[in-house]
């Protein structure tokens, strides 16, 4: 007797030349993605304007209401400024996703309303030394801008500012007239930072930190130590050193 296969139950077969699924990425994080890629690699600059919602529309081919979701969205997140009447631009990507600032000392003090004044104490082009390169990630031995300034609040100095920069990032660095525009500001112009890290740490001073700033050897102070990144490129590296007495970092934590 011939047995009966029973197929109400099988499963369904698969050949193993069946396309796998593709995730669809969807239409808001399309227009996202490419205005992120834009502005990391430069093309598009910090003030200037993205493509208007009408060219997004086209050339996506989507929905006005997934662009501007999108546009919302790079908003929220700091990337780009809209203002109603006048279009999107983007933002000043010193404001990092984290939603802290990098701030430049001399804004900080006008903000206080006193008079903020800058001595120029190194301004010239060196040969990296090995740890300077590897966190430039540049060659070992290759050339770098080093700068070293003081910046002073109602004549009194309050921060002592080494820097490297990496001469592809900047390449006109060391012409620019710190006196009137400080490292930072100057940076955050001409290389747009797309990441940041830094540390903060309670340290003595060196001798020369210590004598620039007008303290004694053993009084402590707060260092930052700050790696910038424009595009795909290590801009510069600095340590900031306050006084401990004359100087404290404030903040908010934002949900």
């Amino acid at each position: 007797m011939k047995s009966r296969l029973n197929t109400k139950h099988r499963l369904p077969e698969f050949s193993e030349s069946s396309p796998p699924e593709v995730e669809l990425v969807p239409g808001y994080e399309q227009v996202k993605q490419y205005l992120k890629q834009q502005i990391q690699a430069g093309a598009l600059r910090p003030g200037l304007p993205v493509p208007s919602e009408a060219m997004l529309v086209k050339q996506f081919a989507l929905s006005r209401m997934t662009v501007n979701r999108a546009l919302r969205e790079l908003a929220s997140e700091g990337l780009v400024d809209r203002v109603q009447g006048s279009g999107t631009t983007v933002a000043q990507l010193h404001r990092v996703s984290s939603r802290l600032e990098i701030r430049d000392i001399h804004q900080q003090i006008i903000e206080r309303g006193h008079s903020h004044s800058t001595k120029l104490v190194l301004n010239k082009q060196v040969t990296g030394a090995a740890a300077v390169c590897q966190q430039l990630e540049l060659p070992s031995r290759s050339k770098v801008f080093h700068t070293i300034l003081v910046h002073r609040e109602n004549a009194i100095p309050l921060q002592y500012e080494e820097r490297f920069v990496n001469p592809a990032v900047a390449p006109l660095y060391l012409k620019n007239d710190f006196t009137a525009i400080s490292p930072t500001s100057y940076l955050l112009q001409h290389a747009p930072l797309s990441a940041a890290s830094y540390s903060i740490a309670a340290q003595l001073p060196s001798e020369q930190e210590a004598h620039e700033l007008d303290i004694s050897p053993t009084e402590a102070c707060l260092v930052m130590s700050r790696r910038t990144i424009s595009g795909k490129q290590v801009a510069s590296i600095a340590r900031l050193v306050y006084p401990g007495s004359r100087y404290r970092f404030d903040g908010d934590f934002l949900s």
